[in-house]
C-alpha cells in the first residue's frame, strides 16, 4: 500500500507540472532573430505596467587575456559611465526622470546590461534610449577611465588579504590552470595597472557585436513593440566576426591541494572539479543528487555531518556552475582553524560515500519533490523569467526549457542519479583549498 506521504509527494509534483503548463500556455516564449544577426526571446505579459530587458554578449571574465585579466568587467563598468551626448551624471538623471533602472550582468561567460521600466511610452521610450546609447555610443571618457581604474586596483589590493578572495582564486587557479576560467573577474593589481582606455575600446569593438548579441524582453507590450525594440538595441551594434569557442576544459589529472596560512580566525575550505556543461546530459541527475549531498540547505548530507552531528560550522554546501565549457562542482565551509583538518576529512569522506552508494530511496524522493515543489518560486515575477530566458538564448537551449524543467526532474530515476555520480565525480582528484589551515596537517 502507497504511505499517505508518498501519496501527497506526488500529487505535489503533478500540482507543479501542471503550473508549469499553465505558465508556458499563458506566458509562450517567442524567438526571432534581427536583421544584424542578434537572437531575440521575448514573453508578453500584461499583469503589470512593465518592462524588463537585457542585452547579453559573450564579453565575460573568459574572454579576457592572462595578460589583460579584468579587461572584460571594466569595459562593462565604463558603458555606462560616458556616451554620445551624456555623461554619467546625465545618463542618471535620464533614468531617474522616468523612474528606471539599468544595471551591468556580468560572469564567467557573460557580459551585459538590464533594464527595467515603465512600459508607459514616455517612460519606456526614454529608457530604451539611454540603453541603447550605452550599448552602441560609449565614449570611454578619459578621466573616468583613470577613475575607475583607480577604484578597481584599491579594491584589489583590499581583497588581497580576504581569506575568501585568496580561497576563491586559488581554488579556480588549480582547477583550470591555464583555462580562461582560472582568471579572476576584476582582474590582478599588475594586469589592471597596466590597462589603457585603447585597450577598453578594442575590448568592446571585439566582443560587443550584433551577431552574439542576445536580448532578452519581457513585459506589458507587444510582439511588434518588442520588434522594433530587439531592432534598436542592435541595429548599430558592431559587425565583428565571430568569437572562437572557448576551448575544452580538462579533466584534474590527479588530487591537487593548497594549504595557505592566513591571520583570520576561521578556515576557509574549498574542495571540487570541473563539473558540467550547459545541455550536460546528466545535467538532471547530477542536480537532483547534489540536492541531496549539499544543495538542500539544512537538511543535507553534509550540513548534518558537519553541522548538526560535529558542529564544525554553521553551514556546509555543493552546487555545480554549469557554463560554455565545464564550470565548477564546488563543496565549501568555514571552521575554526584547530577544527580544519577534521572538518576538511569529514567532507571529503561524505562526499566519497555519496558518490560509492548514491542517496537512500527517502532522501531521493524528497530532493525531487522539494526542486519540484519549489519550482514556481523561481518564476514568480518578470526579473526571475527575464533571467531564465537570457540563458534559454545564450546557451541555446530549448524554447520549452521552463515548461520541460519539472517534468525532468520528476523523470529522473534513482539508479540514473547513481550511475551519473559515480561516472561524473572522483573524490581521488579534487582540488583542495585551505586558507587559514593549521600550521601543520
Amino acid at each position: 500500500m502507497t504511505s499517505k506521504p508518498k501519496v501527497l509527494a506526488r500529487l505535489l509534483i503533478l500540482a507543479t507540472l501542471v503550473f508549469a503548463a499553465v505558465v508556458q500556455a499563458a506566458l509562450p516564449v517567442q524567438q526571432w532573430q534581427t536583421a544584424s544577426g542578434a537572437q531575440v526571446l521575448f514573453v508578453e505579459t500584461h499583469d503589470l505596467p512593465m518592462l524588463d530587458v537585457a542585452v547579453d554578449f559573450p564579453a565575460g571574465t573568459s574572454r579576457d587575456t592572462r595578460e589583460k585579466s579584468g579587461l572584460a568587467a571594466l569595459t562593462l563598468r565604463m558603458l555606462q559611465l560616458g556616451v554620445e551626448g551624456l555623461d554619467e551624471d546625465q545618463i542618471a538623471e535620464r533614468l531617474a526622470d522616468v523612474g528606471a533602472d539599468i544595471g551591468g550582468r556580468f560572469d564567467m561567460d557573460r557580459a551585459g546590461y538590464g533594464l527595467r521600466t515603465l512600459s508607459s511610452a514616455r517612460e519606456r521610450d526614454q529608457a530604451i534610449a539611454v540603453l541603447l546609447r550605452i550599448l552602441q555610443r560609449p565614449t570611454f571618457p578619459p578621466e573616468i577611465f583613470e577613475r575607475e581604474k583607480e577604484r578597481v586596483l584599491a579594491a584589489l589590493k583590499e581583497s588581497e588579504t580576504k581569506p575568501e578572495t585568496i580561497a576563491d582564486r586559488e581554488f579556480k587557479r588549480l582547477l583550470y590552470a591555464g583555462h580562461p576560467y582560472s582568471m579572476r573577474g576584476s582582474g590582478e593589481v599588475d594586469t589592471v595597472a597596466r590597462l589603457s582606455r585603447d585597450d577598453l575600446e578594442g575590448f568592446y569593438r571585439r566582443h560587443f557585436s550584433a551577431r552574439e548579441a542576445v536580448v532578452s524582453i519581457i513585459g506589458d507590450l507587444g510582439r511588434e513593440q518588442a520588434r522594433t525594440i530587439a531592432e534598436q538595441l542592435t541595429s548599430g551594434l558592431q559587425a565583428a566576426a565571430p568569437l572562437p569557442a572557448l576551448p575544452p576544459v580538462p579533466r584534474l589529472a590527479k588530487e591537487q591541494k593548497s594549504r595557505i596560512a592566513h591571520s583570520a580566525t576561521q578556515a576557509h575550505i574549498l574542495i571540487g572539479q570541473p563539473g558540467i556543461k550547459r545541455l550536460d546530459p546528466d545535467y538532471f541527475a547530477l542536480w537532483v543528487g547534489n540536492y541531496v549531498l549539499g544543495g538542500g540547505g539544512s537538511s543535507s548530507r553534509l550540513n548534518e555531518e558537519i553541522r548538526q552531528k560535529r558542529g564544525f560550522a554553521y553551514s556546509a554546501y555543493s552546487y555545480f556552475n554549469p557554463l560554455a565549457q565545464h564550470g565548477p562542482f564546488q563543496i565549501g565551509l568555514k571552521t575554526k582553524k584547530d577544527q580544519a583538518d577534521e572538518a576538511l576529512e569529514v567532507a571529503r569522506d561524505t562526499l566519497a560515500k555519496f558518490v560509492a552508494d548514491g542517496p537512500t530511496q527517502q532522501e531521493f524522493e524528497a530532493a525531487k519533490q522539494n526542486i519540484v515543489g519549489g519550482f514556481p518560486l523561481r518564476i514568480d515575477s518578470n526579473r526571475k523569467l527575464l533571467e531564465y530566458l537570457s540563458l534559454i538564448g545564450f546557451y541555446r537551449l530549448p524554447p520549452s526549457y521552463l515548461e520541460d524543467f519539472p517534468a525532468r526532474i520528476d523523470a529522473v530515476t534513482l539508479a540514473e542519479v547513481k550511475d551519473a555520480w559515480r561516472r561524473r565525480i572522483d573524490p581521488a582528484r579534487m582540488v583542495i583549498v585551505v586558507v587559514g589551515a593549521p600550521a601543520s596537517p
